[in-house]
């Protein structure tokens, strides 16, 4: 696991707004996106101003508040000169977002005798800079040293760092609202909340299988990081050089939207040139140079992946940061950190689906009805018929039943791969052709040795006659709603593999009556 020392200027969107406008620091302050405050400094804090509040709720709870409009290109044009003084410290400094920004910590530690005195390094050239309230942390990878410096409590040293292997012990007592940018859906952290899960590690406890049924790539990933493992850096991977791109401007360009439209069509081939080989970009270095032979190097990295419009995100705030001395004659784009898609990609049980999949089942839907489409979701219950609840296409993907509950009874994994929508009668019968009864005890009258299944059209592929047992499992008592007349009566199931390999998921009653609930694949 490499580690990695994370610098973190809380506010900074505050900072940078407050420092170009001349607003003195003292004053309660905040800045604004689309009606809502997207940053409040801490003097506004004090007052009960959060992010999120609609501003007119805001300044209605403190009528002296500054308003500043949120400027992304300022943002990163401000932080040019933290980057310059933490490069003055540690080398190949990395980029998350203005405000933010990693190194790798194992030279520069051993260089300056430990992680602390490391971090205490930076902050110090960061303060000489102008910016005396940074904060830092040190941990496994570039996520928990992030949060690691955002829970250190303001005051001297302002530095906390988390030992090698103690990520998960960290993460565990954190809100689970630190997990919300990398699931990408703003309603995952308020559905986590409901199904009772509250802090990283309640979350990081779950099975995998269920994060990926209920959440998709996003929910892996945060899962995995939820438990310590940050991938970023395991996996890193040297790009084929053919990915790289390079755009020469002729004449140079000395306006930021010029740079950008220009750039928008090589962005496409670029993330279209790392598809074509089933990756995708998590560290990108964006090199800028002008007519006079002036370079800024920066490497920006991302929690999920660079999309085109993230890419021309990125140029401009580089450029719009400063530091090139004439108009802006070549851009490269060089990929540093790229993953295989499959890791990172968005599907169709989880995340953002594919535009054209969208598209052609919101076609279909409009055709057949809006409760015609739709998505199986893995929820609450004992048998496989009442875990899955069928969600329309475009609605939210809950279950009927909450799956974090105690469920006695329920079907261990794996789960059966076909679900029938009604059982299929069957007959199961022991070495002497009697039928196999369970009685109230789960103890039963004879081994199972033949199943045959039932019906005068068996599936394609489903044995048509009697097919010898070659195993099987159970029985698992079902003994459920016995309160209600029309639902009362025990039941028990049965996993059994035939001779021929193929594995069924059966129920039976009290009568010895059988049948096929499910099939496994």
């Amino acid at each position: 696991m490499s580690r990695t020392l994370v610098l973190w200027c809380p506010d900074w969107p505050v900072t940078a707004a407050r420092q170009a406008a001349g607003s003195p620091p003292d004053r309660p302050a905040a800045v604004l996106e689309a009606g809502r405050l997207l940053a409040v400094s801490a003097a506004a804090r004090s007052v009960g101003l959060r992010r999120g509040l609609r501003i007119r709720e805001a300044q209605s709870r403190c009528p002296e508040l500054v308003v500043f409009p949120h400027d992304p290109r300022l943002e990163a044009r401000a932080f040019e000169p933290v980057l310059e003084a933490v490069e003055s410290v540690a080398p190949g400094v990395q980029v998350v977002r203005p405000g933010t920004c990693a190194v790798r910590a194992g030279g520069l530690s051993r260089y300056l005798g430990g992680e602390s005195d490391a971090a205490a390094a930076v902050l110090v050239s960061v303060a000489d800079a102008g910016v005396p309230g940074a904060r830092a942390g040190v941990a496994d990878g570039p996520f928990v040293a992030e949060q690691a410096a955002r829970t250190t409590n303001g005051t001297a040293p302002r530095t906390r760092v988390v030992d090698p292997g103690a990520a998960a012990s960290f993460l565990a007592g954190l809100s689970v609202e630190v997990l919300g940018p990398l699931l990408g859906d703003p309603a995952a952290v308020d559905l986590l909340r409901r199904l009772g899960l509250r802090t990283v590690g309640a979350f990081a406890e779950l099975d995998g299988s269920v994060v990926a049924a209920r959440f998709g790539a996003d929910g892996v990933r945060a899962h995995r990081l939820a438990r310590g493992v940050d991938e970023q850096r395991l996996q890193r991977r040297e790009a084929p050089p053919e990915l790289t791109r390079v755009v020469e401007f002729d004449p140079p360009l000395d306006r930021v939207d010029q740079v950008a439209f220009t750039l928008r069509s090589t962005a496409d081939a670029f993330v279209a040139a790392l598809a074509a080989q089933v990756l995708v970009c998590t560290g990108l270095r964006v090199e800028t140079r002008d007519d006079r032979g002036g370079l800024i190097t920066r490497t920006w990295l991302h929690p999920r992946f660079f999309t085109a419009a993230d890419v021309v995100d990125r140029v401009r705030w580089q450029i719009g940061g400063g530091g090139l001395a004439g108009p802006v004659a070549r851009v490269d784009l060089v990929p540093e950190d790229v993953v295989p898609h499959g890791e990172q990609a968005d599907g169709l049980w989880g995340g953002a689906p594919d535009e054209q999949l969208h598209r052609a089942l919101t076609r279909m839907q409009g055709r057949l009805g809006h409760a015609a489409v739709g998505t199986a979701v893995v929820g609450g219950g004992r048998g496989p018929v009442d875990r899955l609840t069928f969600v329309p296409w475009g609605d939210r993907p809950l279950p009927r039943r909450a799956g974090d509950r105690p469920w006695p009874g329920q079907l261990p994994p794996p789960l059966p791969t076909t679900v029938l929508p009604r059982p299929v009668g069957a007959l199961v019968v022991g070495p002497d052709g009697a039928p196999v009864a369970v009685d109230e005890r789960g103890v039963l009258s004879a081994a199972p040795t033949r199943l045959r299944i039932s019906g005068d059209r068996p599936r394609e592929g489903w044995p048509a006659d009697w097919q010898p047992i070659q195993a099987w499992a159970g029985p698992w008592a079902v003994d459920e709603r016995w309160w209600e007349d029309d639902a009362a009566g025990r039941m028990a199931r049965f996993q059994v593999v035939g001779v021929d390999g193929s594995a069924w998921l059966l129920l039976v009653d009290d009568d010895a009556r059988w049948w096929v609930e499910a099939r496994y694949d």
